[in-house]
Formats: structure tokens, sequence, C-alpha cells
């Protein structure tokens, strides 16, 4: 089964609900006032099945007042009617819903012209002329216009076989990655609660699913799911679905917000983008205030403006910084909003003037979570073109560039897996540009993000000048403390960055990694003047045995500097010449000498293990306390001791 989702839309009080009902047997109109005013005020819906194809219709107003409406019901159309009446032929708000439609990239549709029976076959043939000079160079320049009455069934059936026709070559919506459910109607209903309709334009959702609303960020899990009134296990992208919720309240809920897959999505303030100007409209200028429409969304906003497509597609040397964007062309801007609202890359959305509320243009999302930084620069220019897929032929191609591009900028912090769909609205991750990519050798997967693979080689750069400035720094140690590597370098890294720029290092034998990281080449040696210095240290330490000074002791006796002393009793540790035994420096030779005594001592005259406490320690070896506690303590760990009670048992 086919599921395609078709939209009316045309000039006030030209037949479009009376088409559906006459189509459907369904009227559109649900609302009193809409019965009692004889117009439609908001969205209608009703479907129609034929032999494998399943069409929902949205029923839009026609009144100038209600275009914020009809706009809420045309973000997710497989297909558009355009209806034109034959006793008044193409009106105002057909000019603009037909406008409406080019600009989100309505992928098909047809025209129809109503009330055939209020007028003679060359008034009909009048309109028809006027409807295809309308539609001249767009996506109806070819659709059938056919005229019907549904009072007389004049053309039904035509119309019928044309619908039909349009599902067959309407590509249809894939139901694979996560899913987006803009709301456009939300309702109590009587023993169920919650319940939300919408068009379903991405993924599934299915009973005891969870989703969350956004914005607001709300968990809701799904109760029941129906697909034109029938109750159903699942809806399917392309479908129209009423979705009962459990977890929320009708008052936690408004047309404008999303049912999606948790993660899938992130809400945003700030949209760069390609906008569009209609010819017949008015001109943009830089920071004008605007009505941002997007799917079932209105949120208010201002235009940043970067440069005309055409300048910046020219590549001057700098770049041509728009003022405004006149009527007919293309700009690249930043919309900052006053609300959130959920998008993705490729979303379509229309601008209308603040005040009176008119359609200006529209455009496409580029990238619906841009960094900070200028946009009226050549690099703001350049980046707007890099994730422009407007630019190159190849749509594979523009989805690569948007990805590079993103993970380039990213760096260290690399972009997660989840940001693919909220950010660039790929769905198919496992096959999609993201594993291309990575098949080139131009980014890596790790962990759950991806990074580039030229940011990992710089950072292998940065740690081997940050590694080799330690080393000419401190010749005597042999090498810069991991962990101050990974906080100087890594602070903003992806988990696992770290550890796969070092790991890399070694393997290809540039350092060596272990508690501290050392150049493969790197020998700590003493030269000149250090060689003496560096005997005379170790004499000192084997002459005092088990009384070892401290290091300005050291420095001072042998008219040393203390910072070259301390270098090279650190060396002198690190080579297991000296050992420090808790805040104490112990030449090798006078703890070895003094394990081998105490364990000559195995045993008491009486037969009983040989024991020794703190006082005979003390006078045995002729030490304080200061040298003893630390000395017993350093024999328990070599388990050459084992303390029971206030003695020490020779092992």
């Amino acid at each position: 089964m086919t599921h395609i989702v078709v939209g009316t839309a045309g000039h006030v009080d030209h037949g479009k609900s009376t088409l559906v009902q006459a189509l459907t047997g369904t009227d559109p109109d649900r609302l009193k006032e809409e019965k009692a005013r004889g117009i439609t005020i908001d969205l209608g819906f009703a479907h129609w099945d034929a032999p494998g194809l399943s069409v929902a219709f949205v029923d839009v107003p026609g009144h100038e007042r209600f275009v914020k409406n009809m706009l809420a019901g045309v973000g997710g159309l497989d297909a558009v009617m355009l209806i034109v009446a034959a006793d008044e032929s193409v009106m105002p708000q057909t000019r603009e819903h037909f406008d409406i439609c080019r600009l989100l990239r309505v992928p098909a549709g047809l025209v129809v012209i109503t009330k055939a029976d209020l007028v003679d076959e060359e008034l009909i043939d009048l309109v028809r002329m006027e409807t295809r000079e309308l539609v001249r160079g767009s996506f109806l320049a070819d659709a059938p216009i056919i005229p019907v009455s549904a009072r007389s069934g004049r053309g039904l059936d035509t119309l019928r076989a044309s619908i039909e026709a349009l599902g067959r070559a309407v590509a249809g919506r894939s139901a694979e990655g996560p899913a987006r459910l803009p709301i456009d109607r939300v309702f109590s209903m009587k023993g169920f609660g919650t319940v939300v309709t919408g068009t379903l334009v991405s993924g599934q959702i299915g009973v005891d699913d969870t989703v969350l609303v956004l914005p607001g960020e709300r968990a809701a899990k799904i109760r029941g799911v129906q697909v034109h009134g029938a109750k159903q296990p699942r809806g399917v992208a392309g479908q129209r679905v009423a979705v009962n919720l459990g977890g929320v309240d009708v008052g936690d809920l408004e047309r404008g917000q999303s049912l999606v897959s948790p993660g899938a999505f992130a809400p945003t303030r700030t949209v760069d983008a390609r906008i569009e100007l209609l010819a017949s409209g008015k001109a943009l200028r830089h920071g004008a205030r605007v009505r941002f429409h997007q799917g079932t969304s209105e949120v208010l906003g201002r235009v940043a403006l970067s440069s005309l497509v055409a300048d910046a597609e020219r590549e001057a040397s700098g770049p041509a910084v728009a003022a405004e964007v006149p009527p007919g062309r293309s700009a690249y801007g930043r919309v900052r909003l006053e609300a959130p609202v959920v998008v993705t890359r490729g979303d379509r959305f229309i601008i209308r003037a603040y005040s009176p509320p008119f359609t200006i243009g529209g455009g496409v999302v580029l990238d619906p979570q841009p960094p900070r930084g200028g946009i009226r620069t050549a690099a703001g220019r350049d980046r707007f073109l890099e994730l422009d897929a407007g630019t190159v032929a190849d749509p594979r191609i523009a989805d690569e560039r948007a990805v590079s591009l993103l993970v380039r900028e990213a760096a260290s912090a690399g972009v997660p897996l989840t940001a693919l769909t909220s950010r660039l609205g790929l769905r198919d991750i496992e096959r999609g540009p993201s594993a291309r990519l990575e098949h080139a050798g131009l980014l890596t997967r790790i962990g759950s993000a991806f990074v580039a693979m030229p940011v990992l080689a710089g950072l292998a750069e940065s740690v081997l000048a940050l590694v080799g400035e330690f080393h000419r720094a401190h010749p005597l140690i042999d090498g810069i403390p991991r962990e101050e590597v990974r906080e100087r370098l890594f602070a903003h890294a992806s988990p696992g960055v770290f550890d796969r720029v070092i790991d890399g290092l070694a393997t290809a034998g540039r350092i060596t990694a272990r508690d501290r990281l050392a150049l493969a080449t790197h020998r700590v040696e003493v030269e000149g003047a250090d060689v003496v210095a560096r005997e005379r240290i170790i004499a000192r330490y084997r002459d005092a045995g088990l009384k070892p000074p401290v290091t300005d002791e050291v420095a001072a006796a042998l008219g040393l500097g203390a910072e070259i002393v301390e270098k090279i009793v650190s060396l002198l540790v690190r080579q297991r010449t000296l050992v420090r035994v808790d805040t104490l420096v112990f030449h090798e030779e006078a703890l070895l000498q003094l394990k081998a005594d105490v364990r000559s001592r195995t045993s008491a005259p009486s037969g009983a293990p040989a024991t020794i406490d703190v006082a005979a320690f003390k006078e045995r070896y002729g030490v304080t306390r200061k040298f003893a506690i630390p000395l017993l303590e350093y024999l328990d760990r070599e388990r050459v001791t084992r303390r029971v009670g206030d003695s020490r048992v020779v092992i």
C-alpha cells in the first residue's frame, strides 16, 4: 500500500472543501464556526482509498486571514490540488497559495477547475489559459487541468484517476530513521485522554513507543495509533496519524511542537539558510523581522544576511555583503528566532512579513545548529556554499561535504552520531556519507562520535611538540606526565580521542607512553658539570646510610643549586640508584643492606620468629623515630617484616 498526502490550495470560496467531500464522502469542515460562516478556518482532513493507494487529504483555509493555518497543513504534502473556481478564475490567494507550494518544493500536483457547472465551456477555456499562465515554468507546468463539478459529478472520475496516477508517480517517504511528527491538532477524547494528529514525515511510531515532545522536552508514551480513523499497531512515514499519548496533558501540547524519537532531534533558535524571495514580493532588508513558518510552527525572528547567492558563487576575492535581497533573488542568511523550533538540514520553510503579514519568500535550512561566528565575511560565505546542496548535482556529494564540514568544525570534540540526524537530517547512518568518508580515510569513528583524520594528525603533532618542549625544559626528567598532556591538549576532546592519538604515536614508534610520555629518541643523561654533581650527590647519600639528608641540605653541603640537586635526585630515583621512601630518599645500597641484615635475624634464641619494634630498631641502627617509622613501613611493603600489634615479625 502506497500512502500519500494531498493538500488543497486556492482562494477562499473556490470549492476546496466541497471538492474533498465529493471525492471522499467526508466533510473536512469540522468547526461550528466554519459551518456557520461557510468558509474553512482551520485545517480539515479526509481520506480516500484506491487499489494499492491510500490518500490523505488536507483541506486548507483559503481566506487571507488564515494563511498561517494553511501553512501548518502544507508542510508534509506529497502533492497538491490547486483549486481555481470557474466563475472567478485566478485570484490573489490562488497566487499566494501557489507561491507557497512552489517555495516549499511540493513535488507534484494537478489543477482542478471547480464549479464547472456554473459557466460555459468558453469561460472554462479562458480560466484554463489563465491558470496555465500562472503555473508556467513550475512543478505544475505540465500537470493536468481538470474541470469538475462537485454538484453534478462532472470530472470526478477523471480527477480520481489522475490522483491514482500521482500516487504511482510519487516516490513516497522512507520509514527508515527516527520518527518525526509535526503536530497540527491537539485535543482530548473521552475515555482516551490526550490525542494529537499530524503527518508522519519520517520514521514510524507504534503502540508502547516512548517519544519526546519538542520543544518542551516532555516524554510521552504512545497508548494508541489510528490511521484514517482505524486502529493500527504502527504508523509509517507518509501517513496522517492520530496518536493517543500518555504522560502529557492537553495543556502541555500545542500546534507547532513535534513528536520525535528520543535523542534524534534538538530544538534551535538559530538557523542558517538559503533564502529565496518571490519576484512579486518586496525586498528583504538585513535585520528585518519576519514570520518563520516551518512544518506546523510559526515563530517570529530576525534575518541577518550574508551575501546574495549569485555573488557568493562567483567566488570573488571578498564577500559581497548584502544589505537587502531584491525580489526574485536568493541570499544566504541566518534567522534568529524568538522561540525554539524543531528543524533539520533540508527542511523547507516560508517567511512572511511581520506586519502586515504577507508571503515574502521561503528557503531551505542549511544548518539548524550553526556555530558562533560572523556570516558577513569571506569565511562565512564559503561555509554557506559548502553546506548548500543546490551547488552540486549529486545529493550524495552534498551530504558528504556537509558531514565533512561539521566534523572538521567540531575538531577534537567530534560529531555524535545523533547529530547526523538532528543537524543534517541523515537517516541511513551506517551506509550514509559518514561511512563513505570513513572508507576514504577522511574521518574516523571514535566511540559514538566522528572525528576528522586531519584533526587527529594535528593533535598528534601537537603532542610531539609539547613533549619535545618539555624535554628541552626538563632534560633530566624522562617525560611529561600523561594527564598533563590530556588536560592541556584534549580538554574538549571526545572520550577516546586522547587514547587514539597516544596509541597511534606509540605504535608508530614516535613516543614511549607510560605514566609519562617521552619522545622515542629521548635519553635522560647528565653532561658536563652535572656529571660531577651527580657523582657527588650519589656519594653523599651513600655515606649517609640510613640517615639521609634532605635535598636542601645536600645543595648547601655541596655548593650546588637546589633546582639542580632536585632534578638529579629525581633522575637517580627513576634510575633506582636512589629510592624514595615516604618523604625521604635513601641510597639503594643502604636499603639492600638493611633488608639483608633484618632477614638474617630469622629467629629468636628461644626458636620463636624474630621480632623487632620501633625502640629496638632505633637502637640497633642508630636512627631517630624520623627515620625508623618510614623504614619499618618500607620493610613491611617489601615483605621483609609483618606488623603484629606494636612489633614486626621477621618473615
